[in-house]
């Protein structure tokens, strides 16, 4: 008898994506699809008995990081393990490619320890694309290019306005990479380079985006003081430029700023009211991530990695800095102290293994040492490669932010392991949590999203925002992306503490028709896509 499926799932309470209430069906899945949904007829390769669980889209992470720890380990184990069958990735204007040989050298070193498991053969966005997917991955990757790279192959990392000619070069090479297959163009405009672009610069790279049907995502200019200023900034740019906006990782840094979401709420749902399809992203923590270095100010990184530690060791400079940490400098905004020493928490420090899990106060302390000398010496030694977890979010603005309609869910981070390269740090407890945290406390204990709500924002909102109309829904003819879980049970386990833990009520995870994760064996399958806008 010819097999008709080659899955069949059973008997599961199926949550579309869509926000609609639950219904009851089996689905079949044929050909990496899904072929049927209702009362199936025939048998099975495989039978997944779903009788109490609850059957959903694969979880899409529309703000990750997983770029090059992807090639390190495939397996994509904190992520696919709570449910992820797709990252987007190139966020926060930090994309792998393009790459020429100088700026290649330069994102080598600054990627950090677990980067020497990886040969850097690639250049073109292409050729990065094609090396993902030649590697395997068990999860699909949907790229973003960031405007980093193209900046300094163009520029270097000089800080000043781009010369028409320059300009007209970048454009160019977004319009390749759009072509090579990106979803849209990423920044990070706290971060140098990406700082160094103005608002004009970035529209016009953005239309040349918008002609491709692509997105712009945004980690904005400043979430604390700046942040009103940021978010009408990402506004703008999507209302010039013609072209959807997403704001990552939505949030307002530092006890002073707190409350301000709901401003920049209010901001965005007037935009949308005047057709400006502005959407954002937010992770359940009140802690954010980022590298050490983000706490020095932006002219100091002009010239890249080498010249800023020159900077640091010149003590009129690092005078110079100090004061102007301690003082501020208008239109610039010091994350780090704005958090404050005691709640700033080293994750990866190469040198340092014993720093890790520990707070800058604390370890300053210990060494006798002011927090400020403390932290440009650490810069110094570990070259600038120091990962950080900053305590600054407000709980109710967090909570305020996930609950809005148009808001999706994103973990900032890329997948981890508890082994090998990657296990060596303590990574923010989002790396293994984000999703399965919604789920169990902020839906079943909380009762802050309905389910199927909760599951839209992990599904059908972040596919229809980069465009994969394929995905995200659990429909007959989309890809078989699928997660079977307990919704009693599902839990995250990760803590600051203890990060490296695979969450709980994740039953089965389905990427592309194939069972990835069954109970608590991940089956080493890599059948992960590297999509590429308008190929899906």
């Amino acid at each position: 008898m010819k097999l008709k499926h080659d899955l069949v799932i059973l008997g599961g309470k199926i949550i579309d994506g869509a926000g609609n209430p639950w219904y009851k069906a089996n689905i079949g899945v044929a050909g990496g699809r899904i072929k049927s949904i209702g009362r199936l007829n025939g048998s099975a390769k495989e039978k997944i008995d779903a009788e109490g669980l609850v059957v959903t889209p694969g979880f899409i992470d529309i703000h990750s990081h997983s770029d090059l720890q992807l090639l390190v380990n495939p397996l994509a184990e904190s992520k696919i393990r709570q449910g992820v069958t797709t990252e987007v990735i190139g966020n926060c204007g930090s994309s792998p490619a393009p790459l020429n040989k100088h700026t290649r050298e330069e994102a080598r070193k600054y990627a950090g320890e677990w980067a020497k498991e990886i040969d850097w053969d690639w250049l073109s966005f292409d050729e990065f694309l094609r090396k993902l997917q030649r590697s395997g991955i068990a999860l699909n990757a949907a790229p973003l290019v960031g405007n980093v790279p193209i900046r300094t192959m163009v520029m270097g990392f000089v800080a000043r306005k781009p010369t028409p000619s320059e300009l007209s070069k970048m454009k160019a090479l977004t319009a390749k990479c759009m072509e090579e297959g990106a979803f849209g163009l990423s920044t990070g405009l706290i971060y140098s380079p990406s700082c160094y672009a103005k608002t004009r610069e970035i529209i016009e790279l953005c239309k040349v985006v918008a002609r491709y049907g692509g997105i712009y995502s945004s980690h904005i200019r400043g979430e604390g003081d700046l942040l009103i200023s940021s978010v009408r900034e990402a506004i703008t740019i999507g209302k010039e430029a013609g072209i959807p906006v997403e704001i990552s990782h939505h949030k307002a840094a530092g006890k002073r700023n707190w409350g301000k979401v709901r401003k920049t709420l209010a901001m965005i749902q007037e935009a949308r009211d005047q057709g400006i399809d502005v959407t954002c992203d937010v992770y359940p923590y009140t802690a954010g991530a980022t590298g050490l270095d983000v706490g020095i100010p932006s002219w100091a990184h002009e010239g890249g990695t080498d010249k800023m530690i020159n900077r640091l060791k010149d003590p009129k400079t690092r005078l110079r800095i100090r004061r102007e940490i301690q003082k501020g400098i208008p239109g610039w905004e010091n994350l780090v102290g704005t958090a404050g020493p005691e709640n700033v928490l080293i994750t990866s420090s190469e040198k340092h293994k014993n720093y890790q899990g520990k707070r800058i106060s604390d370890l300053a302390k210990a060494k006798r040492k002011d927090p400020l000398n403390f932290i440009f010496d650490l810069i110094i030694e570990e070259r600038s490669r120091i990962g950080i977890v900053l305590f600054m979010i407000d709980e109710n603005d967090m909570r305020k932010v996930l609950s809005s309609p148009f808001s999706m869910i994103g973990s900032d981070a890329g997948a981890q392991a508890p082994y090998g390269p990657l296990g060596r740090a303590k990574p923010h407890p989002r790396s293994y949590g984000t999703f399965v945290r919604v789920l169990g406390k902020y839906s079943r204990e909380e009762e802050l999203l309905p389910l199927p709500e909760a599951i839209r924002k992990m599904t059908s909102l972040p596919a229809r925002k980069i465009g994969l109309w394929n995905r995200g829904l659990v429909r007959v003819g989309n890809w078989a992306d699928l997660v079977v879980f307990d919704e009693d049970t599902v839990a995250d386990k990760a803590t600051y503490a203890n990060p490296h833990q695979y969450p709980e009520g994740i039953k089965y995870v389905i990427v592309n028709g194939k069972v990835v994760i069954e109970g608590k064996r991940h089956r080493k399958l890599l059948p992960g896509k590297v999509l590429r806008k308008g190929r899906d």
